[in-house]
């Protein structure tokens, strides 16, 4: 099997599309709160963006990523901080069923913008904040690696590999969203959530947290079947975790599977690396559609 990068673009399953008809109104840079606009979208959502004249990063940075988290997004440029500016963000609110910001709340406040004048102002607007860390630490200044490095899920000098706050943060963000939506829908009046990135990084890391992935734990790497080992080409990520998996790749390796401790033994996890040393990814891919094993081959 190829590696392949897949964009998230529609779902190819029939949407329930639970926002058809609510509009959100989004004043969020960079990542996370355009990859929760796009969440929105796709749930239904009418979206629109304002951006400040200079423009989003993301789209110096990465044009590729804005034009996926903006297609089908109406976006409009204004200077809040001029009169002119206010008017449309204004006219925007008026028209909204959430805002969505990604702003410090000092940045709020001087916008006007913080919860309490702006529920005052527009009662049935929600507001769903994005703000790198909770409560007291929103003027912190940080980073999705910060936040993953405080939650244990930055290890040696490698970066990550991929931004698991900012995304994380978004999932969270767009579940704010139709919360705040059910609320409305209960209470007749807007609601406020404030998504945290830290905490994003936070509930991915939980497993962690919970033992899950210490090393002579079944998916942390005491498991034979679930390790990541070379290939005659390339390398291989197995994933035969389950006995129904196990098995099938113990027969190919010629291990006489007895139960699941089995395969919690360092003998075991050397047989299958010196099995697999002798196989190539096409040999591979035909052993996992032909036995039923869950593995995933790469490049060196």
């Amino acid at each position: 099997m190829k590696s392949t990068i897949h964009a998230l673009m529609a779902p190819t399953f029939p949407a329930l599309r639970p926002l058809r008809g609510v509009r959100v109104f989004s004043l969020s840079l960079n990542l996370p709160g355009p990859a929760a606009l796009m969440r929105c979208l796709q749930m239904g959502a009418s979206c629109v963006k304002l951006e400040p004249p200079s423009s989003d990063p993301m789209a110096l940075y990465s044009r590729v990523a804005y034009d996926v988290m903006h297609q089908g997004v109406r976006v409009t440029v204004a200077d809040l901080k001029t009169e002119k500016g206010q008017k449309t963000l204004h006219r925007e609110l008026a028209k909204a069923d959430v805002l969505l910001t990604s702003f410090r709340p000092a940045a709020l406040k001087k916008l006007g913008l913080d919860w309490k004048p702006l529920h005052k102002r527009y009662p049935m607007l929600s507001q769903v904040a994005i703000v790198g860390a909770p409560g007291a630490r929103a003027e912190e200044p940080g980073h999705d690696l910060t936040y993953q490095a405080e939650n244990d899920l930055v290890t040696g000098l490698a970066l990550p590999a991929t931004l698991y706050a900012d995304m994380g943060g978004s999932l969270m963000a767009s579940e704010a969203i139709l919360q705040t939506v059910l609320f409305q829908r209960q209470k007749g009046k807007g609601g406020y959530i404030e998504v945290a990135l830290s905490q994003a990084a936070g509930y991915l890391a939980l497993p962690r947290a919970w033992g899950v992935m210490h090393p002579e734990a079944p998916v942390g790497g005491g498991h034979a079947g679930y390790q990541v080992y070379p290939c005659k080409d390339g390398r291989v990520a197995m994933a035969a975790l389950e006995p129904h998996f196990a098995k099938p790749l113990c027969a190919a390796v010629g291990i006489d599977y007895v139960n699941s401790q089995t395969m919690m033994t360092p003998v075991t996890r050397q047989l299958i690396a010196d099995y697999l040393l002798t196989q190539t990814r096409k040999a591979l891919d035909k052993l996992a559609v032909e036995k039923d094993i869950p593995l995933y081959t790469l490049e060196k």
